[in-house]
């Protein structure tokens, strides 16, 4: 297995899970996941889900698929966007945890990452802050005359 840097960044092959009723609500959370994994360079092998939170986890096929994934080695980590899609609280959320720590994987809560959804707007102005870091400046307009 590979070695992780420190601070758990790097080419990590990890799984997005998440449980929901609504494929709307579905959606959400495996973007959540994806941008929390992406943020730390970890690459997505898979993304699964169920759609009854009411099952008890070990009996929902897909999270079945993802331990046995964790078990054949195709990943190292499971990535949730909130603990309630695997755990009903803080304590059972440990728990697994340290189960797939047993296991030789890790749990990731990936609730705290970027949100979901960015307006075009927000994402034009995001460019636009990255652009003029960098030196590129699309308003060519802005800086005529003797106005420096």
């Amino acid at each position: 297995m590979p070695i992780n840097p420190p601070g758990g960044l790097g080419h990590v092959p990890v799984a997005v899970y998440s449980c929901a009723t609504t494929s709307t609500a579905l959606g959400e959370s495996e973007e959540r996941g994806r941008c929390y994994a992406d943020a730390r360079h970890w690459h997505v092998a898979g993304v699964w889900s169920d759609p009854a939170p009411s099952l008890p986890l070990m009996e929902r096929p897909g999270w079945r698929a993802v331990t046995a994934a964790l078990s054949a080695g195709m990943i190292r980590g499971v990535v949730v966007s909130g603990l309630t899609h695997v755990a009903a609280d803080a304590a059972q959320f440990a728990a697994l945890g340290v189960l797939l720590r047993d296991r030789g994987g890790f749990l990731a809560d990936g609730s705290s990452g970027t949100p979901p959804r960015r307006t075009p707007d927000q994402a034009r102005r995001r460019r636009g802050i990255g652009d003029a870091a960098s030196g590129w400046f699309t308003q060519t307009d802005a800086y005529e005359g003797d106005d420096l």
